[in-house]
Formats: structure tokens, sequence, C-alpha cells
């Protein structure tokens, strides 16, 4: 996937990740993304820093979803989402170095 299609896919799902979050919690949600301090506007990141993001952003709205009763996702893409997520961050940390 190209540089720009990954900064697009980003932005979309900040918009799913909104749409959402209905509550007025959305910090306690999104920590873990807000703590990469990266958004969709960053162009000048790198491919890996939005690649990264993503999976964050993946994993935050899997659990947004699973905390609503009305809807649910099955364990296995959730597990999957999580694993990758940190995956990514050990990947981004080897190339920081």
């Amino acid at each position: 996937m190209y540089k720009d299609e990954m900064i697009h896919l980003h932005q979309f799902l900040v918009y799913v990740l909104k749409y959402l979050e209905t509550n007025k919690n959305m910090q306690a949600s999104c920590k873990e993304y807000i703590s990469l301090n990266i958004s969709p506007h960053h162009i000048h990141r790198t491919k890996a820093d939005h690649k990264g993001a993503i999976f964050v952003l993946s994993n935050t709205i899997t659990e947004v979803i699973n905390k609503d009763k009305n809807y649910t996702i099955p364990e296995n893409p959730s597990n999957s989402l999580e694993y990758i997520t940190k995956k990514s961050k050990d990947e981004l940390k080897v190339v920081l170095k």
C-alpha cells in the first residue's frame, strides 16, 4: 500500500472512531493512539508511523465496539488486531533505534 493510501485509511479510521465513540470518555479509549502523537494530517511522518497508528486505531475501534452490548466482535479477529498492534510497535522501536 502506498503512503497516501495509508494516510487516507488512517483518516477514515479516525472518522469511524469518532462516530462510534459517542460518550465523553474519548480520551480514555484513545489514550494509546494519542500517545503516538501522529494524526492523518502529519504527512511528513513515515509510512511505518501511519501503519502503526492504523493498527492502534483498529485495535481501539474493536475495543469500543466490544464495550457496546449491541455489538460484538469475535475473539479471534480482536486478538489478532491486538497481536499485530504489539508487533508493529516493536518494529517501530527497532527502526527508531
